[in-house]
């Protein structure tokens, strides 16, 4: 089974969130995405200051087999992008949970953070 870390909140589109307590969370593409997608070769991110809304597509994932939209899990302002990416986009499979974080997004209301499924929901929606 992929691992599902139990302090972050997931989309069924397979992205993850990390709420840091500020008004902010970290956004990313699960452990399972990464692993179904195979080896990552390129990442388009957004734009600091682009608005997103919940399910718009923030940017692109292209691995050896598919390209892929990742789509944002609640609506927000990119407020930072993780530009390490760019030149190592492998860092999606090795690290999809840490060192891999793909936005910093400026939360437009921390409450849709609630109607994301806990690790418990999302490891049910892949079986």
């Amino acid at each position: 089974m992929s691992n599902i870390p139990p302090d972050l909140r997931y989309a069924k589109s397979h992205e993850w969130l990390k709420p840091s307590g500020d008004g902010t969370a970290l956004v990313g593409i699960t452990d399972y995405a990464q692993n179904s997608l195979g080896d990552i070769t390129f990442v388009q991110l957004p734009k600091v200051g682009t608005l997103l809304k919940v399910g718009d597509s923030f940017g692109v994932v292209e691995s050896v087999k598919a390209a892929s939209d990742i789509y944002a899990p609640v609506a927000g302002m990119v407020q930072e992008v993780n530009e390490a990416l760019n030149g190592r986009p492998e860092t999606l499979n090795r690290d999809p949970y840490g060192t891999g974080w793909m936005i910093r997004l400026k939360l437009a209301a921390p409450a849709d953070v609630s109607a994301l499924l806990d690790a418990a929901g999302y490891e049910q929606s892949l079986a």
